[in-house]
């Protein structure tokens, strides 16, 4: 199997559907309705995987889309976390919600429980721009 090239591979569905699973496994020929409706197919098995967001942010790279590949790479440190952490962090972004503390210690946890170093970067530099905007907790 050739290695995952971001110049040429893109789009991964139709060109290297072969580096594509789900996160239980499945590759993408193997995702039909018919299996979803009939619960074949695992629940969640129709979200992106870490990996695949990655590759995603190779080709976003390659084509001289840096934001988009931080994004992308955001994105798959957030493939990991819960639905609810993930809504919970929301809540506590919004703006004069959290204290610096609070937003600080989502960064931690961030960085801890799930390895999600540039999501738990993105906090701490919310926090940092709400402070200087006077929208802290």
């Amino acid at each position: 199997m050739a290695e995952f090239d971001p110049a040429y591979d893109y789009p991964l569905s139709s060109n290297r559907p072969d580096l594509v699973r789900t996160p239980h496994g499945l590759r993408l020929d193997e995702l039909t309705l018919d299996g979803l409706f009939h619960g074949s197919i695992p629940e969640g098995d129709f979200r992106a995987t870490p990996a695949t967001l990655r590759m995603q942010a190779g080709v976003a790279r390659s084509v001289g889309m840096s934001q988009l590949g931080d994004n992308l790479d955001r994105a798959a440190e957030m493939a990991v976390i819960p639905d609810e952490v993930i809504l919970e962090i929301y809540t506590a972004l919004r703006p004069g919600r959290s204290s610096a503390q609070v937003l600080e210690e989502w960064a931690e946890r961030l960085e801890e429980d799930y390895s999600a170093t540039s999501v738990a970067a993105l906090v701490r530099e919310a926090s940092v721009a709400y402070a200087r905007r006077n929208l802290l907790k």
